[in-house]
């Protein structure tokens, strides 16, 4: 398969509002769910379709209607704020969750929780998380669902970095990445060069919070 970066003007403005360190919590979450639309458009693009009649104000027709309805599975926590636009378009797509954080010392991926709806085993999975830095998330994350039984998987970040693309290719090459934007590069600390900075703290307004 392959990585798609989704070079789209609109997606690319918004892009840029949203790293500036300036940006407030509540401007955040709003450019967040603006990219998060524009981009389950592009994401959805090759579900598969269905025959099916209708009947309009005017008469019986043809129309198409979605084959099946893809399963929405987020990375805890950051991964909530881009599962809004997503559930919104497909209301009917049944949502699983996987709890992960990272090691500040190892800067590997910690599971600590999971809920995985059945139908995914059958349907298309699209595992949603903000950020691809080092892969060590989304590949605990795809190890786990393909641990459970799961075939067809669809990676969706807003931030890639080339590390995080290349480890999750390798290890999974079948499985379609789709990034708002590419990036540079991760720094010593693991972080996405120029990236947004911690996604997950932006989102939740915890950044200037000391762990009680």
């Amino acid at each position: 398969m392959k990585t798609h970066i989704l070079n789209h003007p609109l997606i690319d403005h918004k892009m840029s509002l949203l790293r500036d360190s300036k940006r407030k919590m509540p401007e955040f979450k709003m450019l967040l769910d603006e990219i998060g639309f524009l981009m389950v458009y592009e994401v959805t693009k090759d579900l598969e379709l269905q025959d099916t009649v209708i009947e309009t104000p005017i008469c019986v027709s043809k129309a198409q209607k979605l084959k099946s309805h893809p399963i929405l599975v987020t990375i805890l926590r950051a991964g909530l704020g881009l599962l809004d636009p997503f559930m919104k378009l497909m209301p009917n797509s049944k949502v699983g969750f996987l709890g992960m954080d990272r090691d500040e010392v190892t800067l590997k991926p910690r599971s600590y929780y999971d809920k995985i709806p059945m139908q995914a085993l059958e349907n298309k999975v699209l595992l949603i998380d903000p950020m691809l830095a080092t892969g060590g998330s989304a590949l605990n994350a795809i190890d786990f669902l393909m641990g459970k039984g799961v075939k067809d998987i669809t990676f969706i970040c807003l931030v890639a970095a080339p590390e995080g693309i290349k480890a999750v290719h390798e290890k999974y090459p079948q499985i379609d990445i789709y990034a708002a934007a590419l990036d540079e590069k991760l720094n010593d600390k693991g972080y996405i060069v120029p990236g947004l900075g911690d996604a997950g703290d932006r989102i939740f307004g915890t950044e200037d919070n000391e762990n009680l």
